[in-house]
């Protein structure tokens, strides 16, 4: 065995990865309906092959052998293997079979939770969660190493070194800080008009803006692409291919607007990790807390920018040909930053947002760790929207049918929002020491941001753990009051609370 064998192995699991890849984007934007189960049958076979070459004899030879000969490898060749290691010791125990049948169990339920939307009844989807959920549980125990509960092991499957313990203390500090702002606002707070909101600026005019910002902001477009589908994602196939989606409301420009900007941030991550890596598993995003922190960047950090939307604005003025002509700048702006109590977490302003994910975790926790009937799960998430957001869904579709993370068995993915969320925050106050934010935002130049970026997160990829990342970028570990200071600056100023209202704002 020497490191060009391993190479050779690891990029022909690569190249079974990125068809599995290609084929769920397929599915997610344009698969027709009838045909999932004949797709079914081809992502089964395909997982197949890749789970057993990734487990199989060559990874389980080159683990022996460079455990004992560890200075035959290059450096990169180092990083590489120990990636490999670590994604071995986790997987060569589970049953082939097993892994199969979720990958058949998730395919099936991604329609059935489409056709579930339609009729707005959770209980044409119960049976295929209830499927994913079970086959989950099977697999914990393989998955297993020293955690505490099932659910950890789940939450580490997306960020390594995340537990039950820290984020109940987390949330609980951010939940609070939430409150107390939203309690601010409401007795000393002046409401932006937000009239205007729904007027109609067609999907044609929408796309026309959002492709130039996010260009500005850094996505290759000749390494990428931007897609219709119902829940908007971003799929890394390789390292010329970083796909991006969303979904278009002509009365709500906002959604999709912020919607592609937000999935540019995970395309520009992917796109800019050091080719060195490319064919291996260190390609990809080092957890989904540290991916979502740069998505979050780019739609809440960048995008409640003053001096940001100040040098948008009159394109996007020109993109609406006309529709906001009458509208002051001060007044638009204003508007994107109001907070209300909502039922659609791809929907909340960047307040009340992370309650929707405190929500989702505390369901999953109930359902790994306490064993709910899936049965009460849509009686359970009604109850805590009407709780801690005070609002009530009428039906499935605005409630616990909205989001596709269960459909594919994603369970412990959705704590990764709020993570990178806080991460995002710890980002811009470590950014801010070296360069001005604003100043770039409203100069001709964004790639100084870019640039940072790469530099901290991005090259990496998955060669650094999203401790040692955050550390290094931010000399120090997660701090939650990054987050609630940074929501209080742009909220008391948005809603002009006295003390926080600057001069320039209430213009």
């Amino acid at each position: 065995m020497n490191e060009k064998e391993l190479m050779k192995e690891l990029k022909e699991i690569n190249l079974l990865q990125q068809t599995l890849g290609i084929l769920d984007w397929d599915i997610q934007t344009g698969m027709p309906e009838k045909a999932s189960e004949d797709r079914s049958e081809v992502n089964s076979y395909l997982y197949s092959l890749y789970f057993s070459k990734k487990i199989g004899p060559k990874i389980k030879e080159a683990i022996q052998y460079f455990s004992e000969h560890p200075n035959e490898l290059s450096e990169t060749g180092k990083i590489v293997f120990e990636k490999v290691k670590e994604d071995y010791e986790l997987e060569y125990k589970v049953p082939e079979e097993l892994m199969t049948a979720l990958t058949a169990a998730t395919s099936t339920a991604q329609v059935q939770w489409q056709q579930s939307r339609e009729t707005k009844n959770f209980a044409d989807f119960q049976e295929a969660l209830t499927k994913n959920i079970e086959l989950t549980k099977q697999l914990i125990p393989y998955w297993k190493k020293d955690e505490a509960t099932d659910y950890d092991v789940l939450l580490n499957q997306y960020e390594p070194g995340m537990s039950v313990e820290i984020l109940d203390r987390v949330f609980q500090q951010v939940k609070e800080g939430i409150m107390e702002i939203r309690k601010t606002l409401a007795e000393k707070g002046h409401e932006p008009d937000t009239s205007f909101l729904s007027r109609k600026m067609t999907k044609a005019q929408q796309k026309r803006f959002v492709t130039g910002v996010i260009e500005q902001l850094g996505y290759d477009f000749s390494r990428g692409r931007l897609d219709d589908t119902i829940h908007p994602f971003m799929i890394g196939i390789n390292h010329n291919d970083a796909r991006i989606t969303t979904r278009w409301n002509e009365h709500d420009f906002k959604m999709a607007v912020f919607g592609v900007i937000h999935e540019a941030g995970h395309g520009m991550y992917e796109q800019d990790i050091d080719e060195k890596f490319a064919y291996t598993p260190i390609y990809q995003g080092t957890s989904m807390g540290i991916h979502e922190s740069q998505s979050l960047f780019n739609e809440i950090i960048i995008g409640s920018n003053r001096s940001f939307w100040e040098k948008q604005y009159p394109f996007f003025q020109q993109c609406a040909e006309g529709t906001f002509d009458d509208i002051s700048f001060t007044d638009f702006y204003r508007s994107l930053k109001q907070t209300q109590a909502s039922l659609i977490r791809i929907e909340a302003d960047s307040l009340t947002y992370p309650l929707h994910i405190i929500i989702r975790y505390e369901i999953e926790k109930m359902i790994f760790n306490e064993g709910v009937d899936v049965a009460q799960l849509p009686t359970i998430w009604n109850q805590k929207y009407e709780e801690y957001l005070g609002v009530r869904p009428s039906n499935d579709l605005e409630g616990i049918l909205q989001d596709v993370h269960w459909s594919g068995a994603s369970f412990g993915y959705f704590p990764s929002y709020a993570l990178g969320y806080m991460y995002a925050a710890q980002l811009l106050h470590a950014l801010e020491k070296e360069l001005s934010i604003d100043e770039v935002l409203a100069s001709d130049d964004y790639r100084p941001i870019k640039e940072w970026m790469k530099e901290k997160i991005h090259q990496y990829g998955a060669s650094r753990k999203p401790t040692q990342l955050i550390q290094d970028a931010t000399g120090e570990v997660l701090n939650p009051q990054y987050l609630i200071d940074y929501m209080k600056k742009i909220y008391f100023s948005v809603y002009q609370v006295a003390e926080f209202s600057s001069e320039k704002e209430g213009k």
